[in-house]
């Protein structure tokens, strides 16, 4: 029998490569909280990948990876869960959204600008005790180009699974390296000012919702929860694309990686003093980042410090000294008592609270 010739039009329809453009999709990455719920005061990310915008108006609502414990739709086993924290009536320049911003590397090939943009839909699991019409937008790098959508929640307090296709965009600017290609928000309470009409381009607007969306955060308790979000090439809804933990735990890496935590003594890296205050360590990072890596950490005077031989010094300040995507060399401040050039450690100060991050978010 001969062998039929594999040309790109034959496997078209087959799921290869990098499927689902969206990072966590699945929600099951939490690096930073560990679960424990957020409430953001102006834009701060909280399940990996995922940033709750609130600049316009803080602490309206709690974002917490499987909040309220319900049971998520079958085939995955967590969630983003949104609780609002008051009655708040949004202004005319309020967007209280959930955001996953898209390196321009991975939308690339959609060709986004020109006359070959591909069309593409969005899909994803939804939970909310409101019912009604919701809204979101995709939107390039600056929002001079926005794609309001709208989408009907049509039972309270039941997962109930959205499809949204989207024409690709002819014209304006997508980056397409390492900055931001794309940008998913997902309206909680959004103002006339950030809403257009549902289902077409817009130019100049950056509009992050749909006009007449339901407004989350306007009633105090009400939840919303989402997972299983996939943005792909094409016009239908294919299957969610699972991808092993440990491979979307390194993707989430490239934008922010968390150290420490796991014991009360845990070691960050090895390295070595240079005065009696200041000790010096190079932290090899699983993946190279995007960009050259910002620091987070905990409270350093009572979380962190440096070890040297069987003597430990509190921190009292910690930073980096010079920046890599692969392997930023960080020191450590003490009051005194180090002994110049000797070998140590920085180390949690018996707590699990200790962490020390690396951020290279879009």
């Amino acid at each position: 029998m001969p062998i039929s010739k594999i040309t790109p039009a034959s496997i078209s329809g087959l799921n290869y490569g990098f499927k689902n453009r969206i990072i966590n999709g699945a929600m099951v990455i939490d690096q930073r909280n560990a679960g424990a719920s957020v409430t953001p005061t102006t834009g701060v990310h909280t399940l990996d990948r995922w940033l709750a915008a609130a600049y316009s108006a803080s602490s309206k609502f709690s974002v917490q990876q499987n909040a309220g414990s319900v049971t998520p739709p079958a085939g995955f086993t967590n969630y983003l869960g949104v609780t609002s924290l008051s009655a708040y009536s949004v202004s005319s320049s309020d967007f209280l959204s959930i955001i996953q911003s898209i390196e321009g590397f991975n939308i690339a090939d959609l060709g986004w600008g020109t006359a070959n943009a591909k069309t593409v839909t969005l899909s994803f699991w939804v939970r909310s005790s409101l019912t009604g019409t919701f809204g979101g937008s995709l939107a390039n790098q600056d929002g001079s180009r926005s794609y309001p959508f709208s989408y009907t929640i049509t039972t309270a307090n039941t997962w109930e699974y959205e499809t949204i296709t989207i024409a690709g965009d002819t014209t304006g600017t997508w980056l397409t390296t390492n900055g931001l290609g794309l940008a998913l928000r997902i309206g909680l309470g959004v103002g006339s000012t950030y809403s257009g009409t549902a289902g077409a381009w817009a130019a100049g607007a950056n509009y992050f919702s749909a006009t007449g969306a339901t407004s989350v955060v306007g009633t105090n308790g009400a939840t919303f929860y989402i997972t299983g979000v996939q943005l792909e090439v094409g016009s239908t809804a294919t299957s969610f694309d699972y991808r092993p933990y440990g491979t979307e735990l390194a993707l989430c890496q490239r934008y922010y990686v968390q150290f420490l935590g796991s014991n009360a003594y845990e070691t960050l890296a090895s390295g070595m003093s240079s005065t009696n205050q200041n000790g010096y360590v190079t932290v090899a990072l699983p993946v190279t980042m995007r960009a050259n890596p910002t620091l987070t950490y905990s409270t350093v005077s009572s979380t962190l410090r440096w070890t040297e031989l069987a003597n430990s010094f509190n921190g009292t300040a910690i930073a980096i000294d010079q920046a890599s995507t692969k392997t930023p060399f960080i020191y450590i401040t003490v009051a005194s008592g180090m002994t110049s050039y000797r070998a140590g450690f920085i180390t949690a100060n018996g707590t699990t609270s200790a962490y020390v991050g690396f951020s290279a978010e879009l």
